[in-house]
């Protein structure tokens, strides 16, 4: 059996990666990355360093002509700032509409595209790293369970059941992912989740709080700062 890892570079889905590796064998796994436009490429270099350090192969898809019209401050198309406070302080202000950060229907497009991927390439199991947090609020509507039970519905149907849709950790927060991938012995120091393409992370967008905080929360400091 071979899985695909929707994976780009941070600790979520790094620590998938990690998971189907030790399910799978490195042989039988594959890690794409998606370029989307975004403002900078430190994910895309650490995904490539973190999947050659696991032996898996490795593709690139580039699908940032999608998002020219959008205004999300994550891509260059965009010329809104990224906001430096936390997921919860963002979503008070959206009266339960996504942040400005949500890529639209980013994990939709991506999980299609993986199907069409995965099935060219044999796999029948597609990883992705939806977890409760990001879900939480609507901040990211595509994160959450019942966008992972519909997705999972379509994939399944449309490839002839020959493909499932894997959200290890879509009733687990950051906290708990990073808990289970030092287990695993994820090497977290290569991972890079900021918004901001600085040399250094950024410290103070929502991703970087958020990743801090699950850090904490299992007793060592984020190694990436």
């Amino acid at each position: 059996m071979k899985a695909l890892v929707l994976f780009s570079g941070g600790t979520d889905s790094t620590t998938c990666l990690a998971l189907a590796v030790n399910k799978y064998g490195a042989e039988n796994v594959l890690a794409l990355s998606v370029r989307y436009g975004q403002k900078h490429i430190k994910e895309i270099e650490a995904a490539r360093t973190i999947a050659a350090r696991y032996g898996v192969k490795y593709r690139e898809l580039d699908l940032s002509v999608i998002f020219e019209g959008s205004d999300c401050s994550l891509l260059q198309c965009s010329d809104k700032e990224i906001p430096e406070e936390s997921y919860a302080e963002q979503i008070a202000k959206t009266n339960g509409s996504p942040v400005s950060t949500y890529v639209p229907f980013r994990n939709g497009l991506f999980l299609s595209s993986a199907a069409s991927i995965a099935l060219s390439n044999g796999c029948s199991v597609i990883y992705y790293g939806a977890h409760m947090d990001d879900a939480a609020g609507n901040a990211y509507p595509d994160c959450s369970m019942e966008f992972n039970e519909a997705i999972n519905s379509a994939i399944h149907l449309g490839s002839g059941k020959q493909l499932s849709v894997e959200a290890p950790f879509i009733g687990k927060n950051k906290a708990d992912i990073i808990g289970i991938g030092l287990k695993l012995g994820v090497p977290y120091e290569l991972t890079w989740s900021c918004y901001e393409g600085n040399d250094r992370p950024c410290g103070k967008c929502g991703t970087c709080r958020d990743r801090a905080a699950a850090f904490l929360a299992n007793g060592i400091k984020d190694p990436a700062l």
